[in-house]
């Protein structure tokens, strides 16, 4: 029966992502978030190492789910996604980097800043979180120096 149900969850990521590619983003969220309700059923009756949902495929989920809420300008809620990706597998760097561009956005710069970093730290040679992290110092720079002129 664990065999199935995991294959079920396979199956159920793997569809998800075919709506995802195919910027079918209704159906993707939809499945997206069941297999992540599969996920945490299986957790919570402690599916061992049988089980289909892997950290890798949770955080996918997560990630991808919080990238259509990104493309509905649902900042907190992708972030609390990507947030939820990061906790699953730290070592993935993708939502580091997808947080970080939604804190630049919202003028968060240090937030922003400390996810690029965390990236680039991950993985060395993402040019687009290098990019960013660039972009983000000038930015935080150029908001510093207006208000130190607006105080004078």
């Amino acid at each position: 029966m664990e065999g199935q149900q995991g294959q079920e969850s396979q199956s159920t990521l793997a569809v998800a992502q075919a709506h995802f590619e195919k910027g079918e983003y209704a159906k993707a969220e939809a499945l997206y978030s069941a297999y992540i309700r599969q996920c945490a059923c299986a957790a919570s009756v402690g599916a061992g190492p049988g089980s289909k949902c892997s950290r890798e495929g949770l955080a996918t989920a997560y990630n991808n789910r919080g990238q259509i809420k990104y493309f509905r300008v649902d900042f907190y809620e992708a972030m609390e996604d990507y947030t939820s990706a990061i906790e699953v597998q730290p070592s993935f760097e993708v939502p580091y980097y997808n947080r970080g561009l939604i804190l630049y956005r919202l003028g968060y710069f240090d937030e922003a800043l400390e996810d690029f970093k965390k990236v680039l730290d991950l993985n060395p040679g993402f040019q687009d979180a290098a990019l960013s992290l660039k972009q983000t110092i000038l930015d935080k720079e150029e908001k510093q120096r207006r208000n130190i002129e607006k105080n004078y």
